[in-house]
């Protein structure tokens, strides 16, 4: 690899920022995920500024990105034709008093390229909207459990969600126990539930696909399931939704969602989210019914008018100029590349590249093939060392041949020094400590 991007190991003047933010901010960072217990001890712990797949550290040192705002920016950072839509609005205003047109364009958009978004609502976050989903789903059907799939990672800050999780402080058990949860790809495990809480689940909600790919015929066995006990399917579509297919994992697959919840990429990176879905449900948050209301969404900058500029553009792009067939095409020569690199340090079944193209993540195993945070730190100490940001393998439209050839040889030479730390211990390889799970109820943990 060029000399430019390698042995990366000066992080001086983010060690001094990092101690100027633990003393202001719990965690050191307002995301548990860009957390310093996320990353080893040499790492970057600020970024300054990214132009495309690129990104530069306070220290000035470089890399090639593969996290990418935890999947918001799909088409690559400062990506021209989006800053310069937002900058165009904002010079207009960004909130009014009364709602601007600029939401309707956004809506009718997003409802073409949806094919269940029979009516749309706008928010600034995944959890936003994942809990308005909830919330309507109870208020239509008269219940007031949840069934989450419990294999998949995250689905809102909110008590319903949060509560589930070993970060339950401060969550009250009632709430607690309204959640329950099943297995992917396990319906006989979700029919357990609706038969041990009978009437009770109003909604099911769940990622169409993460690391682990759907069986044959359980994402329609679950859509039949649901409806046959009269619960809600809510899809959270934050990361399909603009990685899989242009209408989202439901158009991949072919299903038909009650609900569904968009956000991250939608706006390359500005702050949007949205609620889309069937009529009959959308429509108890708003004004044309004579039902009991639901207190939907409501919230000041929901409707920032940049930021739907910016998924205007956003989505003029996707269209346009072919971008998802950018992140398959991208995520399978990276794929290749580093299976490639895996065999030739003969690392099957310790190294492994999972999930689909658009959304690479990979599993680090130790010495007897079990899941390792050591060899994780190990793996991103080595391919930070190399000019590699990589906390997963997540391509953008600004990956060029040229990044994704740079990065496969520079995981070579990273999975080389896991080879040794196989065979030699991996504590005479890593400096400093591993890193840690989020969810976890302590910190010592």
């Amino acid at each position: 690899m060029p000399e430019s991007i390698c042995q990366i190991t000066k992080f001086d003047k983010s060690k001094a920022l990092q101690e100027r933010a633990h003393a202001l901010i719990p965690g050191g960072a307002h995301v548990y995920a860009k957390g310093d217990d996320q990353y080893p001890l040499h790492a970057p712990g600020f970024i300054e500024r990214g132009q495309g797949c690129h990104v530069w550290d306070v220290d000035g040192n470089e890399y090639i990105e593969y996290g990418m705002g935890l999947r918001a920016v799909g088409l690559g950072h400062g990506y021209r034709s989006v800053v310069d839509a937002a900058y165009r609005q904002a010079l207009s205003g960004i909130n009014f008093t009364r709602p601007s047109p600029v939401e309707i364009e956004c809506a009718e958009t997003l409802a073409a390229l949806i094919p269940t978004a029979e009516m749309v609502k706008f928010a600034k976050n995944g959890s936003d909207v994942t809990t308005a989903a909830v919330k309507i789903a109870r208020a239509f059907t008269g219940r007031d459990m949840v069934a989450i799939c419990g294999d998949q990672p995250f689905f809102s800050v909110d008590d319903w969600f949060i509560g589930s999780t070993p970060l339950s402080a401060g969550i009250p058990k009632a709430t607690q126990d309204l959640t329950v949860k099943f297995k992917y790809n396990d319906l006989a495990n979700l029919e357990g539930l609706f038969q041990e809480h009978p009437e009770r689940i109003a909604c099911v909600i769940l990622e169409a696909e993460t690391a682990v790919a759907p069986a044959p015929g359980f994402l329609q066995g679950l859509q039949e399931l649901i409806r046959k006990n009269g619960a809600v399917l809510i899809l959270d579509e934050m990361i399909t939704g603009f990685r899989w297919h242009l209408g989202g994992a439901q158009a991949y697959y072919g299903l038909r969602p009650d609900l569904s919840t968009f956000g991250k990429a939608m706006a390359n990176g500005f702050s949007l989210s949205a609620l889309v879905g069937r009529r009959d449900l959308m429509q108890r948050g708003g004004l044309s019914h004579s039902k009991e209301r639901v207190f939907l969404l409501s919230t000041t900058h929901g409707a920032e008018t940049s930021s739907l500029a910016a998924a205007l553009e956003t989505m003029r792009v996707y269209r346009q100029e072919g971008v998802i067939d950018h992140f398959y095409r991208q995520g399978q020569r990276l794929r290749k590349g580093i299976e490639r690199a895996i065999g030739s340090h003969h690392l099957e079944g310790y190294f492994a590249v999972l999930g689909k193209e658009p959304n690479l993540v990979y599993a680090t195993r130790d010495v007897n093939k079990n899941p390792s945070q050591a060899f994780r730190t190990l793996f991103l100490q080595e391919t930070i060392k190399r000019g590699l940001l990589m906390p997963s393998l997540v391509v953008s439209f600004s990956h060029s041949d040229r990044d994704i050839d740079r990065t496969i040889d520079g995981v070579a030479e990273a999975l080389g020094v896991y080879k040794k730390a196989l065979e030699d211990g991996v504590e005479e390889y890593l400096v400093g400590r591993p890193v840690k799970p989020v969810y976890r109820r302590f910190n010592a943990e």
